[in-house]
């Protein structure tokens, strides 16, 4: 047992040391990046009206993202932010789109309105899915491009019910942007 704890921490402080000899596992790096080429429609500045249905009754933004690939192309950085009529920000979210080549899934890490999470979410042939369990609920996103909109609905779907519109977006692209990359530290 001794050999196996010498060994596992010998492992442990070589890889947690600036300088260890770190080798990328090229097959899983290429999967990432062939299954984040799915997403790469979305890179760049978008703009348009969203619409969100609650108790409270309609929350109307002009929603903004900006998108772009980091780490060599194997993630996708998104930020969306949502701007009421008097141009303070209504709604703000983080969220990074990841694949893992070992289970061949893709996931989303959301950060928005004090709430993280990881959930599914899966390319379709003009857009994506992804969904929150809430329960014995779902919240199903579903996002299209086509003529140059990307059009996203939000549904909460209960057991033996019909889905529930409860949100809307029709965005358009506004331009390309550097971010994540752009700005990114050099050595000098």
């Amino acid at each position: 047992m001794r050999k196996f704890l010498t060994a596992g921490l010998g492992l442990a402080l070589s890889a947690s040391m600036p300088g260890a000899a770190q080798v990328a596992d090229t097959a899983a790096l290429s999967a990432q990046r062939q299954a984040l080429d799915k997403f790469a429609w979305m890179d760049g500045t978008w703009r348009g009206p969203a619409i969100t249905k609650g108790p409270g009754g309609e929350h109307r933004v002009t929603q903004t993202e900006r998108i772009g690939p980091m780490l060599g192309g194997t993630l996708r950085v998104i930020e969306g932010k949502g701007f009421n009529p008097d141009g303070s920000v209504g709604f703000n979210a983080f969220a990074v789109i990841s694949y893992d080549a070992a289970k061949q899934a893709y996931v989303f890490h959301s950060y928005a309105q004090g709430r993280s999470g990881d959930f599914m979410i899966r390319p379709t042939a003009d857009g994506y899915v992804w969904a929150i369990p809430a329960g014995p609920m779902l919240i199903r996103y579903t996002a299209s491009l086509k003529d140059g909109t990307w059009t996203e609905i939000g549904e909460r779907i209960a057991p033996g019910q019909a889905p529930v519109q409860f949100f809307e977006m029709h965005l358009t692209r506004v331009g390309d942007t550097a971010w994540p990359n752009g700005g990114a530290m050099t050595p000098q």
